[in-house]
């Protein structure tokens, strides 16, 4: 058994410092010669100064998966080595001032290759207005704007492929009553070094007709433009078949070359109805390319997208938020609370939530080969604490490989079968 590891001191640390294992709600500490107080909750560690007023939060999480693959044709095992894995471990510093002043910090030590997850600077001096600067998340997909910690399975779903992880830009959002809408121009990641995979523009617009404290409709529409030089990096496009523990992509584009323009569509629909949630969402990728003089490239079109639905069988449901603290995370909706009564720490039995998915993405475009997937997938998530969480999920897996991955996966269609479980530390 392989184990892609975090640092084992920080994983240590990590769990050690979890509230969902603290015998008390919060414990205060001393309040020093100029005000300053030290608290420990179920939101972190808390520094707080009373004039001016300033608050240092320290929050974290820690993901920790587990479980095994089956495939209907051998020859395939190498793509899941590993049966455990540390699927983040991340330190999340939050220093807010005032009313208007957030600054954002997220690292990832699990991960080697893009640590900095958000890393901004946000303003709220106008009414109902988020001015934001630095690295987060492109306001794009409903799926991708919900926080890990909240998201109905363990992994997003197969259409997360055509969604940009975060860059660095700059966004503007604002809230009414019922509604949302976020605008941003981004380059590449922080931890790319911003330059690299072009210029884009984001926007994502929502509206909530039905806006009530057990029942919410939510309806939303995002898009991004994305412009390119010939001096940029490769493109491509691949998912994992929803389970990090794969170490290989099931469907890819493989690098194109070129790549002049990238434009992705994005309508997004959810319902809640007290504990039934039901999410749906289809993307539309475009790829125009470079072509040499007199030469015509036909553009290429993928698309993908899911529908799933959850039923907290023993809880009040997930509660829908319009504005963030600061970034881009507008309309989303949170996670699942264990009401006090329910934590296992006061002897009750936790809160349990079921869930169902269908996902699909399709890269196969004018004669171009990328590969199809379509998964179906259950799940049952446990709720014991307020920061604690565990995860089950069953997924049924139909590929078709792509021509980037017939050396290692044939050419052949085949199925696959995961079952996998995640430990959630969060505070």
């Amino acid at each position: 058994m392989g184990i892609r590891r975090a640092p084992a001191l920080l994983v240590l640390s990590l769990a050690a410092a979890s509230p969902a294992g603290a015998a008390e709600d919060a414990i205060e500490g001393m309040v020093g010669p100029s005000g300053e107080r030290l608290r420990y909750d179920a939101k972190g560690l808390t520094l707080g100064f009373p004039e001016p007023e300033v608050q240092l939060q320290i929050g974290g999480r820690l993901h920790i998966d587990a479980g095994a693959a089956s495939f209907s044709r051998p020859g395939l095992a190498e793509t899941f080595p590993d049966s455990v894995a540390v699927r983040r471990a991340w330190i999340e510093p939050t220093l807010t001032i005032g009313q208007d002043w957030v600054v954002a910090f997220q690292y990832d030590f699990s991960d080697p290759i893009l640590p900095i997850n958000d890393a901004y600077i946000a303003w709220k001096g106008l009414p109902d207005t988020i001015l934001t600067l630095g690295n987060m998340k492109v306001p794009f997909s409903l799926e991708w704007l919900q926080s890990n910690n909240d998201t109905l399975f363990a992994e997003r779903s197969l259409a997360n492929a055509f969604v940009p992880d975060r860059r660095f830009g700059f966004a503007v959002g604002h809230h009414g009553q019922a509604w949302t809408a976020v605008a941003s121009v981004f380059g590449d990641a922080a931890s790319n070094g911003i330059t690299g995979d072009g210029v884009a523009a984001a926007g994502r617009a929502t509206v909530a007709p039905i806006l009530e404290e057990r029942e919410t409709l939510h309806l939303g529409l995002a898009g991004i433009i994305q412009s390119r030089t010939r001096g940029d990096g490769p493109f491509n496009v691949s998912t994992p078949p929803e389970a990090f523990l794969f170490t290989r992509s099931f469907v890819d584009t493989g690098d194109l070359p070129d790549v002049a323009r990238v434009s992705r569509i994005g309508a997004e629909f959810a319902y809640r109805n007290g504990p039934f949630l039901v999410q749906a969402e289809f993307i539309r990728a475009a790829i125009d390319r470079f072509g040499g003089p007199g030469e015509t490239v036909p553009s290429l079109a993928f698309q993908g997208g899911y529908v799933e639905a959850g039923w907290v069988l023993n809880g009040a449901g997930r509660a829908y938020a319009l504005a963030p603290k600061g970034g881009t995370t507008y309309a989303t909706f949170k996670g699942v609370q264990p009401r006090d009564d329910q934590r296992v720490s006061r002897g009750g039995f936790g809160v349990f939530e079921l869930s169902a998915r269908y996902s699909a993405i399709e890269l196969n475009a004018r004669g171009f080969r990328g590969g199809a997937e379509r998964d179906m997938s259950l799940g049952l998530s446990w709720y014991p604490e307020p920061n604690l969480r565990l995860i089950a999920n069953v997924i049924h897996g139909r590929v078709q490989p792509g021509a980037a991955q017939s050396d290692a996966l044939g050419t052949a269609p085949f199925s696959v079968d995961t079952v996998l479980g995640r430990l959630q530390i969060f505070w």
